[in-house]
């Protein structure tokens, strides 16, 4: 990933079909960035977009979110997209708040929902 700007895409379970739409949509403004994705997530954007460049990472319960944010924590990741599920009680709520703190603190470009998104990805060609 050295050298060229990376996204990190991350989806709740109610929220994957939005993140695959979403990464369908913006395929052509997508194409030129690299991505990591937990696992699920990845496969789903992969399935919507081919063309895209994706990293598929752990699923988000058994260790991705935090692959993401040492990412974050080495500068290798320049935006955050995370679609959050507000109404799902999830079991691994901890990792979720550490990886949102963890891109607060690195002051990196972050959506956790599909309308910032759309707003943040169309500074990309800016």
């Amino acid at each position: 990933m050295a050298g060229s700007k990376c996204i990190a895409l991350i989806a709740h379970d109610q929220k994957k079909d939005a993140m695959a739409e979403f990464a369908r949509r913006n395929e052509a403004t997508l194409a030129s960035w690299n991505i990591v994705a937990t696992g699920t997530t990845g496969g789903r954007v992969l399935d919507a977009a081919p063309s895209l460049k994706v990293t598929r990472l752990k699923s988000g319960p058994l260790g991705g979110d935090q692959q993401i944010g040492a990412l974050i924590a080495t500068g290798e990741i320049d935006m955050l997209i995370f679609f959050i599920d507000p109404l799902t009680p999830l079991p691994h709520d901890v990792d979720v708040k550490a990886l949102t703190r963890l891109a607060v603190l690195y002051d990196i470009p972050m959506a956790l929902n599909e309308s910032t998104a759309e707003r943040l990805i169309k500074t990309l060609n800016h």
